[in-house]
């Protein structure tokens, strides 16, 4: 018989971790521990990692389906496609949870060339929100470290002030040297956002996440049919969880891409169900974490890897904890790894 519990976690940041939605100072996340009762030294751990401001449950959602979960484990794997499909994040830590242990605890969850560390996932550099300079020193800091492609948040400190700092990394690298991507956290209205991907068009940006809020669909479409560069629905994916709301979002919408963050739209199930439907209608994906640590960081890592993709995806957030969980996993020089020599340090979830 299966037996469980949960714990609460606070992750610290290295620094504050701006966004156009305020600054990240802290970060709670919850971690479900599952184990047969004839073999108790076998755990499977899966991470919880709602955000608060993007996904539409709450951290009292999150208790209370992790208390019920622990009470009675009898249906999980009904439960992953009836009642969790609403609170997305303790969905995606069943999933964890449930392949870890049957993967003997050994956090080898889609084993391949990446957990071999033959292979490598194309990651991009994070620029946060800051005042200028420190933007423009963190923009340099991700140059000098070897990415070729390079987030930059933007809608907090100015657009004009953004964009200059954008047309600066311009002038020193082409877009064949470097790939600028701009994610706004829906920042920018109706009326702003034309302007602004103009000008993000003459700097040869990528693409842009999020542009307007999330819920303005009659906007972000027409946006899409008339966008001077491609963009990327980011925050309007969460809380669509059923087939249905999916294919009406993309059908409506019709984005040039999709980001997929597992933690917030409801796991690795959730997460094929997006890209499914968006090679049906010949839009891009790429797929982020959300701040997870280690431990759902690793799940989605390992997943992506199995994708095979060649464009960089948002996967280096593994550093910015000062009290991360210790692993096998490093970002470095526009590539995440798996050591496989390195070892798990799960001594604080104890």
């Amino acid at each position: 018989m299966l037996r469980a519990r949960w714990i609460e976690r606070t992750l610290e940041p290295r620094f504050e971790l701006g966004t156009s939605k305020g600054a990240i100072t802290a970060r709670t996340v919850w971690y479900l521990m599952a184990w047969e009762h004839d073999r108790p030294e076998v755990v499977g751990i899966g991470e919880a990692a709602l955000f608060p401001g993007h996904s539409k449950e709450f951290p009292a959602d999150v208790r209370t389906k992790l208390l019920e979960l622990c009470m009675d484990t009898s249906d999980w794997d009904r439960r992953l496609y009836d009642d969790l499909v609403d609170v997305p994040s303790v969905r995606f830590a069943v999933e964890q949870c449930l392949k870890d242990l049957e993967a003997g605890g050994t956090k080898t969850l889609f084993p391949s060339d990446f957990t071999l560390g033959r292979q490598a996932i194309p990651i991009n550099g994070l620029v946060w929100m800051g005042d200028k300079a420190t933007m423009k020193q963190r923009i340099r800091e991700q140059l000098d470290g070897g990415y070729t492609t390079v987030k930059m948040k933007i809608g907090a400190i100015g657009v004009d002030d953004e964009l200059e700092l954008l047309k600066a990394v311009r002038k020193e690298y082409g877009p064949g040297d470097i790939t600028l991507r701009v994610d706004a956290n829906g920042a920018f209205t109706a009326l702003q956002a034309p302007e602004v991907l103009k000008r993000l068009a003459d700097l040869h940006v990528h693409s842009i996440e999020q542009p307007v809020p999330p819920g303005q669909y009659e906007v972000m479409a027409e946006l899409c049919a008339d966008t001077p560069i491609p963009i990327a629905l980011d925050e309007d994916l969460i809380g669509q969880n059923t087939h249905d709301s999916k294919v009406d979002l993309l059908d409506h919408i019709r984005p040039q891409y999709i980001v997929i963050k597992p933690s917030l739209v409801g796991g690795w199930a959730a997460t094929q169900a997006w890209i499914d439907l968006a090679k049906a209608r010949g839009i891009g994906w790429w797929i982020t974490s959300a701040l997870e640590s280690s431990i759902g960081l690793n799940a989605i890592a390992q997943y992506t890897a199995t994708l095979h993709m060649t464009m960089a995806q948002g996967l280096g957030t593994g550093k910015v904890y000062a009290n991360n969980i210790p692993s096998p996993l490093l970002a470095e020089r526009g590539e995440l790894r798996y050591r496989p020599e390195a070892e798990w340090d799960l001594s604080t979830l104890q």
